[in-house]
C-alpha cells in the first residue's frame, strides 16, 4: 500500500518542483538584456595591448560617452550659404536627451564639418552611459529625418550606431528564435512519435530545463562572475532545447520498448532508465567538460560561454533524468496516445549469460545481430555486414575530400559593418563617411606614451601611411594633458576602423612604436579587433587539444576501452574538419560572407565533437551491451538497428535548431548555424551510421582493446 502511494506521490512532487523552477526562472529570460554587454574591449583579457591603453586612456577624461558619427549626405553639391542650415541641425542634434560633453568645456556635439567635396557634413555627438543607447540613436535619426532637406540622407554611425544596430539584430533572442526553435523541434517530434502527447512532454522538458538554467545564469551574472552576451544567450537557448529534446529521445525509446517487454509502467521505467542513464549520463559529462575547456581561453567571451552553456547542459540532463521520467510514470502509456505499446508476453527473449563466449540465445541458434531488425535499419545492418570495409574505406573517403575545403576558410575576423545580415543605418552612414571623409572619423586610434617620448611618438604616429592626422589631448587651456606621467594621442585613420587596411596600419604602428618608444601603447577601436582576432587564433591552437583530450578520457572510462574511443574521436574530428571544409565553401561562393570570426572554427569545433560524440556514445554503449549478451558483430549490427531510427532523430533534431540560429541576423550565429547543422547531420548520417559499425565490424572484438571483451573470438 505504502509503495503505491508512493508511486503516485513522488512523480507528482517532482514535476511540482520544476514547475515551481520554471515558474521563477522563465519571467527572468526577459530580464538577461540586464546583465548582456555586447562590449567588445570587455571580452578581451587583461593582459591585451588595447586593454592596458584602454584603462589608461580613461586617465585622461572624466566622461565614458560614445560616440556617434552623425553624416549628411545630400546628392547635390552643398552650397556654402546653406551651411547655416546645417548648423541649426546641429542645434536640433545636440538638444536631444541622453548626450554629454566628452570633457569640462566641450559640447556634447561637434560639428558641422563640410567634406572637402562639399557633398556632405559630419556632426560627432556623445552619449552618456547613463542614457538608453537605443533611444537616443533612434531620436538622432528621428531628428535627422524630420528636419534634412529633400535630396538628402542623413545617418547614425560609428560606434553608437554599430552598437545600437547590432543590439536590435540580437532583439529576437527572446522570442523569434525561441519560438523557431520549440515551432521545428514540435514538427520533427510529432512525426517521429505519430503521437499527439508526447511531444508536448518533450518540449516541456527542454522549456523547463532552459527556464531553470536561467536563474543560477542570471545571478552569475549580475555578481559579475561571468560575462554574458547576446550570442552565448542565443547559444544557450539552442543547446539547452537540442539537448534536453536528444537525452529525451534516447530514454523515451528504451521506455516504449520496455513497455512492449514489461506489462507494468513502473518496471518498465526501471528497465528503460538503467539502460538508458549511463549513455545520457556519459553524454552530458563529455558536452559539460568540452564546453569547461573554454576556461582556457583568453577571450572573456569564450571563456564566459563555458560555464553558461556547461549550466545549461546539467539541467538538460536533471530534466529529461528526473522529470521527464515523472511525467511518463503519471501518464503511463496514455504518453504515447493514439500508438499506445502492448504489453507482449511473448516479446522477451531469454539469452543465456555470457561466461566468456559467444552467446546463444535459448532456442539454440547463433543471432547474426539482424534479428527482430526490419526496414531501413536492417538494410543498413545487412550492408554493413556483407561490405564492412568498403563502407568504411568510401564513407572516409567521402569526408576527407569535404576537409580539402579547410584551405577555403577565411577565419581571421571580419570588419565591424559586415557583423549584421539585416539592413544597417550604421553600415550605410559607414560606407557614407568613407566617400566623403577620413573614414576612421569617430573612430580614431589611441596611443598612450611616457611623457618624455611625447614629441617622438607623435612624430612616428604623424609619419604613418594610412593615418590623415594626429594630435596630443590637451586640457582647456590648450597645455598637453599629463596623467601619471604618459600623454594620450589620437589620430585619424584614412581607412574604415574595421577593415584590414586599417589593422595593418595599427600593426605596422606598434612596429614602429617599440624603437622610437617600446613603453607606448596602442588602443582604440581597430587595435581592439586585432587582439581579440589574435587571440582567438591562439586559443583555437591551445584549447583543440585539451578538448580531444578529455573526451577521449570519457570514452575509455565509459567503453572499458582505448582503441574504440581512439577510433570515435578521430572520427568526430575528421567529421569536424569535413563540416568546416564544406562551409567554407558554401560561405565563400554561395552565401558570399566576407570571411569569418576568428572565434567560429573554434565554437564550431567544441559544439561539433562534443555533440557528434554523443551519438557515438549511444550508438556504442548499446553495441557493447549487445556485445556482452551475443558478441562484438552481431551486437555491433543489433546495435546499429535499435538505436538507428532514434539517434537519427535525435540528429535531426540538433541540427534544426541550431540551423534556428540563422533566424537572427547576425553573421557568428548564422555561420555557426549552418556548420553544427551540417555538420551534425553528417555525423548523424554517414559518421554514426556507416563509418564507425563498419569500421568496428571490419575489426572485431579487437574493437574493445585492451579490456577482457576485446580478447573474445565473434565470429563472423
Amino acid at each position: 500500500m505504502r509503495s503505491s502511494w508512493l508511486r503516485v506521490v513522488l512523480p507528482v512532487v517532482v514535476v511540482l518542483i520544476w514547475l515551481a523552477g520554471a515558474a521563477v526562472g522563465g519571467p527572468t529570460f526577459g530580464r538577461l538584456g540586464e546583465v548582456s554587454s555586447t562590449d567588445q574591449a570587455s571580452f578581451l583579457p587583461a593582459s591585451a595591448e588595447s586593454t592596458e591603453a584602454g584603462e589608461l586612456q580613461q586617465q585622461f577624461s572624466d566622461s565614458d560617452a560614445l560616440p556617434a558619427v552623425i553624416v549628411a549626405e545630400s546628392e547635390t553639391e552643398i552650397d556654402p550659404r546653406d551651411l547655416g542650415a546645417y548648423e541649426e541641425l546641429g542645434a536640433s542634434l545636440g538638444d536631444v536627451e541622453g548626450l554629454e560633453a566628452p570633457a569640462e568645456g566641450a559640447p556634447p556635439l561637434a560639428g558641422p564639418i563640410p567634406s572637402e567635396d562639399g557633398l556632405a557634413v559630419q556632426y560627432i555627438a556623445f552619449i552618456s552611459p547613463d542614457a538608453e543607447l537605443g533611444d537616443v540613436v533612434t531620436e538622432l535619426r528621428s531628428v535627422l529625418t524630420d528636419d534634412l532637406p529633400d535630396g538628402v540622407t542623413g545617418y547614425v554611425t560609428g560606434p553608437a550606431g554599430f552598437t545600437n544596430d547590432l543590439v536590435d539584430a540580437f532583439g529576437g533572442i527572446d522570442g523569434i528564435l525561441l519560438g523557431v526553435a520549440l515551432g521545428a523541434v514540435f514538427v520533427i517530434l510529432l512525426a517521429v512519435y505519430r503521437s499527439v502527447v508526447l511531444p508536448f512532454i518533450v518540449l516541456l522538458t527542454a522549456v523547463f530545463a532552459l527556464a531553470t538554467s536561467i536563474l543560477l545564469i542570471f545571478g552569475l551574472a549580475k555578481l559579475d562572475w561571468i560575462q554574458l552576451s547576446g550570442q552565448s544567450q542565443g547559444i544557450l537557448s539552442i543547446l539547452v532545447i537540442g539537448a534536453a529534446t536528444d537525452y529525451a529521445l534516447l530514454l523515451v525509446a528504451r521506455y516504449r520498448e520496455a513497455l512492449v517487454e514489461n506489462e507494468t509502467t513502473w518496471e518498465a521505467m526501471r528497465v528503460a532508465y538503467r539502460g538508458a542513464v549511463e549513455p545520457i549520463l556519459a553524454s552530458g559529462a563529455t558536452v559539460i567538460l568540452g564546453l569547461l575547456c573554454l576556461l582556457f581561453s583568453d577571450l572573456n567571451s569564450n571563456r564566459s560561454l563555458g560555464p553558461i552553456a556547461a549550466i545549461g547542459i546539467a539541467f538538460s540532463l536533471a530534466s529529461a533524468l528526473t522529470f521527464l521520467p515523472a511525467v511518463l510514470l503519471l501518464l503511463g502509456r496514455a504518453a504515447f496516445w493514439p500508438l499506445r505499446p502492448r504489453y507482449d508476453k511473448e516479446a522477451t527473449t531469454a539469452v543465456a549469460p555470457h561466461h566468456g563466449k559467444h552467446l546463444v540465445p535459448t532456442d539454440g541458434g547463433p543471432e547474426t545481430g539482424l534479428e527482430r531488425l526490419t526496414g531501413l535499419w536492417q538494410r543498413v545492418a545487412y550492408l554493413v555486414a556483407r561490405r564492412p570495409r568498403a563502407v568504411w574505406a568510401v564513407s572516409l573517403l567521402i569526408l576527407v575530400a569535404g576537409a580539402l575545403g579547410l584551405t577555403q576558410l577565411q577565419a581571421s575576423g571580419v570588419p565591424q559593418s559586415a557583423l549584421v545580415l539585416a539592413p544597417s543605418n550604421a553600415v550605410d552612414g559607414q560606407d557614407a563617411l568613407g566617400r566623403h571623409f577620413d573614414a576612421g572619423s569617430g573612430s580614431p586610434v589611441h596611443v598612450v606614451a611616457p611623457e618624455d617620448d611625447q614629441d617622438a611618438a607623435l612624430e612616428v604616429v604623424t609619419a604613418e601611411d594610412g593615418i590623415s592626422d594626429a594630435s596630443l589631448t590637451t586640457d582647456p587651456g590648450g597645455a598637453v594633458l599629463v596623467e601619471d606621467g604618459r600623454v594620450l594621442l589620437s589620430a585619424t585613420l584614412e581607412d574604415p576602423a574595421d577593415s584590414d587596411a586599417a589593422e595593418d596600419v595599427v600593426r605596422d604602428l606598434r612596429t614602429a612604436l617599440d624603437d622610437a618608444s617600446p613603453d607606448a601603447l596602442v588602443g582604440g577601436v581597430t587595435a581592439v579587433a586585432i587582439d581579440t582576432n589574435d587571440t582567438a587564433l591562439a586559443d583555437l591552437v591551445k584549447i583543440i587539444p585539451i578538448v580531444l583530450a578529455v573526451i577521449l578520457v570519457v570514452l575509455i572510462i565509459l567503453l572499458r576501452s582505448v582503441l574504440a574511443p581512439v577510433l570515435l574521436v578521430a572520427s568526430v574530428a575528421l567529421s569536424n574538419a569535413t563540416a568546416l571544409g564544406v562551409s567554407a565553401l558554401v560561405f565563400n561562393n554561395i552565401f558570399g560572407f566576407e570571411g569569418a570570426d576568428a572565434s567560429v572554427p573554434l565554437f564550431a569545433f567544441v559544439f561539433l565533437v562534443a555533440l557528434g560524440v554523443d551519438y557515438n556514445i549511444f550508438l556504442m554503449t548499446r553495441v557493447r551491451e549487445e556485445s556482452l549478451r551475443i558478441g562484438t558483430r552481431p551486437g555491433i549490427l543489433r546495435g546499429l538497428g535499435v538505436t538507428g531510427g532514434v539517434i537519427t532523430s535525435a540528429g535531426v533534431v540538433l541540427a534544426a535548431t541550431f540551423a534556428a540560429l540563422g533566424v537572427i541576423p547576425i553573421l557568428f550565429l548564422a555561420q555557426i548555424a549552418f556548420i553544427v547543422a551540417f555538420g551534425v547531420l553528417l555525423d548523424t548520417v554517414l559518421v554514426r551510421s556507416l563509418l564507425i559499425p563498419a569500421l568496428s565490424y571490419d575489426i572485431g572484438a579487437k574493437i574493445w582493446w585492451p579490456s577482457k571483451l576485446g580478447r573474445e573470438p565473434s565470429p563472423r
